[in-house]
């Protein structure tokens, strides 16, 4: 596929795509047509949506990347799920959706979040938008796998998985695991509580269950969906919000650009966050940090905890009858990346450059 030239005009262009099409981002783009070998064209139409749509198409072929990497055998003879693959001897079915912005509501491409917004910004305002625009995603694909593909012959009595990347809102990168940890189990961490009063908390911001989130108009969005049988039909959830653009700038050498990334990991023994600025060359970052698997713990059909087992790769696996949570790798993960591009102008004076 020709992911990079232009087949639809300029103005019907996504503001992303047009942004990656800039001379100096060709190493960018190289690995992500790496990214994207091998990956079908199933209907013909993925390279128009791709420059139409950018962000539900970068995260499919980020997806197969990763499960590339992982050495997954894939299955194209049917169009639907997205994927349809076996790794590590079990077959299973994955679904890729975005959780977009709401009608009337800023887009993440509109604009970036200044310094000052990022030092005003109330964390729960953004992971109360986010687990709404979450559970309108995941939803419609549960309700899709009801009326569609569980008549499906190749996918009934198979492990079915929603993989949801977060596009929600400006500043979505910033939201690690609160939302989807409070929608899928009803464990919400509060970051304001904590940033208000951090004294009062020493081993860092408390949890909680909240039970519920109110929308803008009253309506009231359930938390907890994995907590009981009324979703055994998926199996797992795949997030991050680490997955965009910036994860090519983190891991491909550019040298016509300086390149500084600003990023907090969890860190041993206990994954106290720690942030870093660093330049290109001094960030270490791999294809799968930031990736996060969530299962249920009353699925039909269980994943199976090895599929995805690699360092820096977060699986959560709540043990409802103890009421705890064990979780893989959450010491040593990646919470947030956010990339700085600089270059010298004609009169030596040094200016980012989006």
């Amino acid at each position: 596929m020709k992911l990079f030239d232009p087949v639809i005009d300029t103005a019907k262009q996504h503001k992303n795509f047009k942004s990656v099409l800039a001379t100096w981002k060709e190493p960018e783009r190289n690995k992500f047509i790496e990214w994207a070998d091998g990956f079908p064209d199933r209907d013909g139409k993925f390279v128009r949506q791709f420059q139409e749509t950018f962000n539900s198409c970068f995260w499919e072929i980020y997806l197969y990347a990763v499960f590339k990497e992982y050495g997954a055998i894939f299955d194209w003879k049917n169009t639907s799920p997205d994927f349809c693959m076996e790794l590590k001897n079990q077959q299973f079915l994955v679904e890729a959706v975005t959780a977009n912005s709401a009608q009337l509501k800023p887009n993440e491409w509109d604009r970036m979040l200044t310094k000052e917004e990022l030092k005003d910004i109330s964390f729960n305002e953004l992971n109360k938008e986010s687990i709404i625009r979450l559970s309108n995603s995941i939803l419609s694909k549960c309700r899709i796998y009801d009326e569609k593909y569980s008549r499906l012959n190749h996918v009934k009595n198979k492990a079915f998985v929603i993989a949801v990347a977060p596009f929600e809102q400006p500043g979505f990168n910033l939201q690690y695991n609160r939302p989807i940890k409070a929608l899928l189990y009803d464990y919400y961490v509060d970051e304001d509580e904590y940033l208000k009063n951090p004294e009062r908390y020493p081993e860092g911001p408390p949890a909680k269950e909240l039970g519920f989130i109110e929308k803008d108009n009253g309506a009231e969005i359930p938390l907890g969906i994995f907590m009981d049988d009324s979703l055994s039909q998926i199996s797992a959830i795949i997030f991050s919000c680490t997955a965009t653009w910036g994860k090519l700038n983190a891991i491909v050498d550019n040298a016509d650009v300086h390149t500084e990334i600003y990023s907090i990991w969890a860190t041993d023994p206990n994954g106290k966050p720690e942030k870093r600025i660093r330049s290109r060359n001094q960030h270490e970052e791999s294809l799968t940090d930031g990736l996060q698997v969530y299962h249920n713990p009353f699925a039909r059909y269980p994943l199976s905890d090895e599929i995805f087992r690699h360092r820096g790769v977060v699986q959560c696996f709540p043990d409802v009858e103890n009421q705890v949570f064990l979780e893989e790798e959450s010491t040593k993960c990646l919470h947030y990346r956010q990339v700085m591009n600089y270059r010298v102008n004609a009169n030596n004076a040094i200016h980012r450059i989006p």
